[in-house]
């Protein structure tokens, strides 16, 4: 991160580490300067000793997970679908949605990270 020759964008590289009440952790890195042929999106959860990778919403494997059945999609499915029809949901049966100060939280650490990234 930082100034370089050459390289006006800076704040497409961080990465952040959030920290949970139980004492877990995540890492979210966003990196934009790898390989076009590796994924652009990974999630990998690490526990207990095993791992499950999903790659580009599309491909998933385990290591460690007895039973487990690997699968590869054919096109990517990242949700927006199925969030959109399950927000509907919500509002036509007047169902619990998520409550207003976890929206407001997510928006005030999102800024809180953007904000120093820019200034870089």
């Amino acid at each position: 991160m930082g100034d370089a020759p050459g390289v006006k964008t800076t704040e497409d590289k961080p990465s952040m580490t959030l920290v949970f009440e139980d004492g877990s952790f995540g890492t979210i890195p966003h990196l934009a300067n790898g390989a076009s042929s590796f994924p652009e999106e990974r999630v990998e959860l690490l526990t207990a000793g095993r791992a499950l990778q999903l790659d580009n919403f599309r491909k998933f494997k385990d290591y460690g997970w007895p039973d487990f059945n690997r699968f590869n999609l054919r096109k990517q499915d990242k949700g927006q679908n199925s969030c959109a029809a399950a927000f509907f949901q919500v509002v036509e049966k007047g169902l619990s949605a998520i409550l207003p100060e976890e929206i407001f939280e997510v928006a005030r650490v999102t800024s809180s990270v953007a904000e120093p990234l820019r200034k870089q």
